[in-house]
């Protein structure tokens, strides 16, 4: 007998099946497909085709939701976090500031090396019209930084003109911008600067350092070469026509005094640096701490400096501690001031009022959806309309139809006072407060609780409710005890559904909210639309996805996503 097959239901003796495993088997020892190829490789390369054309028929779908949702969402998770324009507008000043002992409380105004730091991101800074947005930045942390900032970008360039006066004064040679081109760039650039027609429409050959020149003048080749860039990439101007920043002169300035001799220079302009280093040791300098104090109080004033320090890492919880009614200091998280503690309140306010629309569209909405799902087909269709119909409305006009409703000379307001319910002279306040958004909120999601309800009582039987009445039970009973049960997986669908809509709501809570009845929505509005805030906007906006996704989570694990239906 013949072990060739192995399966319990096979025969074990000289059949041709088995003469032919034996035949595929005999060369490897595995089993062959019919092109010769080991059967499981087969089997593998063909399962992989079948994935990948499944993954290219969903694939544009996949991209839809990276493009617009995934990437935004992850967009905001970054900016409620960054903090890389402090960093980056004035990196020499953050450099000097982690160099320098802030001492134990943080709070000490740093010495000369900072200051001098300072001027020359400044400087740079105001050119490249880049300060104003540092100062916007940091002013949500300090009040007034956004003024200093503009204010000293345009005294900035003051500061070291006193170099470049003794340099000029000194030698016509530094007046003019083709002798610093000459000094500081290469002859292959200076042959091809020269000959550039700035009328052709080529681009302007990038400027390029001399060799040899970075070790000798360090601070004024970096410094040029960020206004040599600055004026060919973005003023797109002709170098050779441009004077040199005033920045450019105190570097010079610097790398001289700190120059023992020129011994070792070779290049152009030998004659007049030397001329210039002879006579460094007599110009007059400039106290860099000293000028910025001029500027304003602000620039030797601790709290400034504390700010700065503050946020000067590239990432930061800055903004998420503002989200919950803290600030970011030296030493740590500290409270702010009660009255600046509004996001915790409107957090509590939001999820309340949400709790509160939540459960008025169940009042609401259970008895309309039992209707549904116990009337004749045709009458309950004709009603389901009725439940549709807002969906067909704007949501605008829903909204301001009913601030015209609400308000105290309203319909809502005259139908009471014509009743004698209430006196004309003390008409109800129902617009602008948080009556007014429960009210309108409750109507504009009442379908999104009616819908799920109604899918899960159209599955239960009304022979259930028969039964038990015919087992003794009142109407009262049958419903609590059998009816009621059945139906709290689409209480639950619709009130996920109801509150997450209703915590991320705008657009009512602005019109009928007035001050009392807005949500945090509103103020990640405000935020994103006005004051341009959007690190605390994204850190408000991302506090409410952790909250959403919570809340989902929670429902998934106590009712089960899959009891949310939109349908019969």
């Amino acid at each position: 007998m013949s072990d060739a097959a192995t399966g319990p239901d096979q025969v074990t003796g000289a059949t041709p099946d088995n003469a032919l495993r034996n035949a595929d088997r005999s060369a490897s020892g595995k089993m062959l497909a019919a092109d010769g190829t080991p059967l499981k490789a087969s089997l593998n390369r063909a399962l992989r085709r079948q994935k990948l054309r499944a993954l290219a028929l969903i694939a544009p779908l996949l991209i839809f939701v990276l493009v617009t949702f995934i990437a935004p969402i992850a967009d905001m998770l970054f900016r409620s976090v960054e903090n890389q324009i402090v960093s980056e507008t004035l990196p020499r000043t953050v450099a000097a500031l982690g160099d320098e002992d802030p001492g134990e409380s943080g709070d000490a105004v740093p010495r000369e090396p900072v200051f001098k730091a300072l001027y020359t991101d400044f400087f740079i800074a105001a050119e490249q019209k880049t300060h104003t947005r540092l100062g916007s930045r940091l002013n949500y942390e300090q009040t007034g930084l956004s003024s200093l900032f503009r204010q000293s970008g345009r005294k900035v360039e003051d500061i070291a003109e006193v170099y470049q006066d003794q340099f000029e004064d000194l030698d016509d040679f530094w007046k003019h911008a083709e002798n610093w081109n000459a000094l500081l760039g290469s002859e292959e650039w200076l042959a091809e600067q020269n000959a550039w027609d700035e009328d052709s429409g080529d681009a302007q050959p990038s400027f390029e350092v001399r060799d040899g020149v970075s070790d000798t003048l360090p601070q004024t080749v970096a410094i040029f070469e960020v206004f040599a860039e600055f004026v060919q990439d973005e003023e797109e101007d002709n170098l050779a026509d441009e004077d040199p920043w005033a920045l450019v002169y105190s570097a010079l300035y610097d790398d001289l005094a700190a120059q023992p001799d020129l011994s070792g220079w070779t290049g152009f302009g030998g004659e007049q640096l030397s001329t210039a280093l002879a006579a460094v040791p007599d110009f007059e300098s400039v106290a860099y701490k000293e000028a910025f104090g001029e500027i304003d109080d602000d620039w030797v004033s601790s709290e400034t400096w504390q700010t700065l320090r503050t946020y000067s890492p590239a990432l930061t919880n800055g903004y998420f501690l503002n989200a919950v009614d803290l600030k970011k200091s030296f030493d740590g998280p500290t409270t702010r001031p009660e009255n600046e503690r509004i996001y915790i309140k409107l957090f509590g306010r939001t999820f309340v009022m949400s709790m509160a629309i939540t459960l008025s569209c169940i009042l609401l909405g259970y008895p309309v959806a039992w209707l549904l799902a116990n009337l004749q087909a045709r009458t309950a269709n004709l009603l389901m309309i009725l439940v549709l119909l807002p969906f067909w409305t704007s949501l605008l006009v829903r909204t301001s139809a009913w601030k015209v409703m609400l308000q105290q000379q309203g319909v809502i307001n005259d139908t009471l006072v014509w009743l004698g319910v209430v006196n004309d002279s003390s008409r109800l306040v129902l617009i602008n407060n948080q009556t007014g958004t429960i009210i309108a909120m409750t109507h504009i999601l009442l379908p999104f609780m009616i819908l799920p309800l109604y899918s899960v009582m159209k599955t239960i039987p009304p022979s259930y409710l028969r039964a038990a009445k015919s087992l003794g039970a009142t109407n009262w009973t049958a419903f609590w005890r059998v009816y009621f049960p059945q139906s709290v997986p689409g209480i639950g669908a619709g009130s996920i559904l109801v509150f997450i809509l209703a915590i991320g709501y705008y657009i009512t809570p602005e019109l009928v909210g007035g001050t009392t009845g807005t949500f945090i929505s509103n103020r990640i509005a405000y935020h994103i639309s006005s004051s341009l805030n959007w690190g605390l906007a994204a850190a408000l906006g991302s506090i409410l996805l952790i909250v959403v996704l919570g809340l989902y989570w929670a429902y998934d694990r106590i009712v089960g996503i899959d009891n949310v239906k939109l349908g019969g």
